[in-house]
């Protein structure tokens, strides 16, 4: 696996892991599960480990370790790891989503931008199950795959400035909740009345890269149905 990569120091107190292969899908694959073995591990001094599309940022205390240890511990672990799965396990979360209207201001805006009516963006939104690729921004926004839309959708011109908690938005090719109040600048679809973060516990988001999600239209009159429902997995 170590001739897929490239490791390269990253300010004082980071490595970046950058996956070369020629296969996206792979890149993705190989740095994760990279991650996944660094968190195993615990390696001494690192305190964050960040797995993205094709890239792995590693942040240790400089004052524990150093970037030619760091690199050294990452090139073992890519010579333990050998062939890189050829799938992650995962898990199904279905989430129910009131598209348009004050929930989803943007709807008409990306149907007109896509050519589309509002019910076929909805359709082609709720029709496909997404995977997570990475988590974003803020707290661990699900970053997923996006829909099978004709063309990518542009942000914003203007972000706003505080978008609400279970926003269901899309931008470029990609799909994500807002799992918390926060400003962006993606276009909204819809919202879900699902509890995307538990604050109150230890791991704040209940899915992690590799799981997918299902969006399913409810009514505007269904939302109390769901109001704050914790977001737990379909299949366990």
């Amino acid at each position: 696996m170590r001739q897929h990569v490239a490791i390269v120091d990253c300010g004082d107190s980071a490595v970046v892991v950058k996956a070369v292969h020629d296969d996206a899908d792979h890149r993705w694959r190989a740095v994760h599960a990279l991650a996944d073995a660094l968190e195993e591990a615990r390696l001494s001094g690192v305190h964050g480990l960040v797995p993205t599309y094709d890239s792995l940022l590693v942040e240790f205390d400089c004052a524990d370790t150093d970037h030619r240890t760091v690199r050294r511990a990452l090139e073992d672990a890519l010579d333990q790891l050998g062939e890189i799965p050829a799938e992650r396990p995962s898990k199904l979360f279905v989430v129910p989503v009131v598209y348009g209207g004050e929930h989803g201001p943007d709807l008409p805006e990306v149907a007109d931008q896509l050519g589309l009516t509002e019910r076929g963006v909805i359709e082609l939104h709720s029709g496909t199950t997404l995977t997570v690729r990475c988590l974003g921004a803020p707290v661990g926004a699900p970053m997923m795959d996006g829909p099978p839309f004709p063309a990518p959708v542009a942000r914003l011109a203007s972000p706003r400035t505080s978008v609400p908690p279970g926003s269901v938005a899309v931008a470029g090719a990609q799909a994500v909740i807002c799992p918390m109040r926060s400003p962006g600048g993606w276009p909204l679809l819809g919202r879900t009345p699902l509890r995307v973060l538990d604050l109150d516990s230890e791991r704040l988001a209940p899915y992690r890269p590799g799981d997918r999600f299902r969006f399913v239209p409810i009514r505007p009159e269904q939302w109390d149905e769901h109001a704050g429902a914790p977001l737990v997995a379909a299949d366990g």
